[in-house]
């Protein structure tokens, strides 16, 4: 699996993101929250994720595209504990930033890696 995150793979569809919220589960390591929904979209790719951090607490676009950047970079780099579960079935993510404050990358990727981990155990249990 390649180290990427294609066009492909970003969750843009307005339905699909307005059927997320309406009935998607949840997950969270502060300051990032998770939903997730098994859906059978129409992309080759077994995942597809977005990004989201709120505009109350960031009012600089400048600041909300950095931790976008940040979000999306750490995902990018830790899919593959996603996709090298077999038990994975298809499904739409949606990482929001929760926090008042930027935290440094290394923190937000450790906090990407314990979401993903404890989002698969959640379907692990649900599988059961």
């Amino acid at each position: 699996m390649r180290n990427t995150f294609r066009s492909e793979e970003k969750l843009k569809k307005k339905n699909l993101i307005t059927e997320l919220f309406a009935s998607g589960k949840s997950a969270s390591v502060f300051p990032l929250k998770m939903i997730y929904l098994q859906n059978d979209h129409d992309s080759p790719y077994k995942i597809q994720a977005g990004v989201s951090v709120s505009k109350r607490n960031f009012k600089s676009a400048v600041d909300r595209n950095r931790i976008k950047r940040l979000m999306r970079e750490s995902y990018r780099k830790n899919k593959y504990l996603i996709y090298n579960n077999e038990d994975t079935k298809k499904h739409i993510l949606m990482f929001i930033y929760q926090a008042k404050n930027e935290v440094s990358y290394e923190l937000m990727e450790e906090k990407m890696t314990q979401l993903i981990e404890k989002f698969l155990l959640k379907q692990k249990s649900q599988a059961k």
